[in-house]
């Protein structure tokens, strides 16, 4: 295939006239002046709080052309951003993509990764409202901005956990660090996105959040982006808590062809799945579904520091976070 460099211009271009389908009536003035406008209307008169996240998608640490369709790169990129809204219990508004192309990028990647990253922000009710370009030396670099809400003094933070809090999680966990390894076992093979959909295609938990948010229901969330071990670890530190889990309770994710349930070392230390952990006081019943997905109980908040995981034979030891952790050797 011969690349065929696209003009900033026509990339602007290109990406408002995919953007341009969305109406939303937070989105004033979107791409097209220095500057988005944005209205967050409150319902019933009642003030929002305004939630503002962003992250990288950076060829060669996220993903990598010979094994990530554009159509993936896309939808990961801006699940990222949406995942961390869902994890605050908030709902996403506008998002922002800056990207930096190199010179010789077959327009026809450009269109397939815009393409998909916009349908999903159109099944939220997202609008992409604006960003940047620029050329690349080094590979494809993007970084999505996502803008949301939720009700004034709302917000699910990390820091909310109390020793006897339960804690659960949504989904299956490990099936997206299940999918690299076997692509760094077998670099020259293609895996099929449908069978590794959690890693290829991820779902952010948007519904999930804001109904355990309106219910009341959680002291505490994050999303589990750099793994179990890893982000169980945040809400521990940023709480002052400690935790203890059960292993043969923890939901792997079901993958590949035929299928098998992965490894317990990729659902407890596997980044990327963009699940919900979260606690919840105890005498608080949760259901064992919301909003169409699974709800497990691992574990409990202790009054200690550190987070301890009990085997089949009831052993316990103490689980180092071992989750993904950009600049660690």
């Amino acid at each position: 295939m011969v690349a065929v460099p696209i003009a900033e211009k026509a990339l602007i271009a290109l990406v408002r006239r995919m953007a341009a389908r969305a109406k939303n009536p937070a989105i004033q003035t979107a791409i097209g002046d220095d500057c988005a406008v944005l209205r967050l209307v409150s319902d019933r008169g009642k003030p929002k709080d305004t939630l503002v996240t962003t992250d990288f998608t950076l060829e060669g640490i996220h993903f990598r052309r010979d094994w990530h369709p554009a159509e993936s790169v896309g939808h990961r990129c801006l699940a990222r951003g949406l995942s961390d809204i869902a994890a605050i219990g908030g709902e996403p508004v506008a998002a922002f993509l800056s990207l930096a192309l190199p010179r010789d990028l077959p327009q026809s990647w450009v269109g397939r990764f815009a393409r998909s990253l916009i349908s999903l922000a159109e099944r939220y009710g997202v609008t992409l409202a604006g960003g940047d370009t620029a050329e690349s030396p080094n590979g494809i670099l993007a970084d999505i901005v996502v803008v949301g809400a939720v009700p004034k003094g709302k917000a699910v933070l990390r820091s909310g956990a109390r020793p006897g809090d339960r804690i659960y999680v949504s989904g299956e966990l490990g099936g997206s660090a299940a999918a690299v390894w076997q692509m760094r076992k077998k670099p020259k093979r293609k895996l099929n996105p449908r069978e590794y959909s959690r890693h290829f295609f991820p779902e952010p938990r948007i519904e999930l959040g804001r109904i355990l948010r309106e219910k009341g229901l959680v002291t505490a969330m994050i999303d589990i982006s750099d793994g179990l071990s890893t982000d169980l670890a945040h809400i521990c530190e940023e709480s002052g808590v400690g935790a203890e889990i059960e292993a043969e309770v923890i939901p792997r994710a079901i993958i590949g062809k035929p299928a098998r349930e992965v490894d317990l070392q990729f659902a407890l230390h596997g980044g990327e799945d963009y699940e919900l952990l979260f606690t919840v006081p105890r005498g608080k019943r949760v259901p064992t579904g919301l909003a169409g997905v699974p709800i497990t109980q691992v574990g409990h908040i202790t009054r200690g520091r550190k987070v301890i995981v009990r085997n089949e034979s009831g052993v316990g030891y103490e689980l180092q976070p071992r989750g993904w952790e950009h600049f660690r050797k």
